[in-house]
């Protein structure tokens, strides 16, 4: 389960990077403010729970994008057409290593969440959050609509 919330986070970052290169009016900002209320509502978290859990939240997700930018990095140097096998065996290593360490993170974390917030809110907030992502991914898709991305 954590491991495809870390793909969905993955492809998430990676999404809005290119789509803010798109959309100049899709800041990180607002994008967090729709992802906190989303979360807040379907997770049926109280005002004092939000308050504690989100900023701990975010801080998870800088952290996972650091690793991420830094795995990606690596990768790009894998599409010079004169990359060498010890050069590409770096980057796959690279990336699995990259994809543990956050997988780490997601232990770490899970442990300080659970100090915040129930087993049933958890388990509440994970699924509204793959449902957000999943959300936010047809919408980025949709061609031809402006303003698409703030639904």
């Amino acid at each position: 389960m954590i491991q495809k919330l870390t793909t969905l986070l993955f492809i998430l970052c990676l999404t809005l990077s290119v789509q803010a290169q798109k959309k100049p009016g899709f800041s990180k900002e607002e994008f967090r403010a729709k992802q906190e209320a989303y979360l807040t509502q379907k997770a049926e978290l109280t005002a004092e729970e939000a308050g504690k859990f989100f900023p701990i939240y975010f801080e998870l997700q800088d952290r996972k994008k650091a690793i991420n930018d830094k795995a990606w990095q690596k990768a790009r140097k894998g599409k010079n057409p004169n990359t060498t096998d010890a050069e590409y065996e770096e980057i796959v290593d690279e990336i699995a290593h990259a994809r543990l360490e956050s997988d780490k993170l997601d232990i770490e974390y899970l442990n300080r969440f659970k100090k915040i917030l129930s087993p049933k809110k958890l388990f509440k907030l994970q699924r509204a959050e793959i449902k957000f992502h999943r959300d936010l991914l047809k919408i980025m898709h949709q061609p031809n609509k402006p303003d698409a991305h703030k639904k």
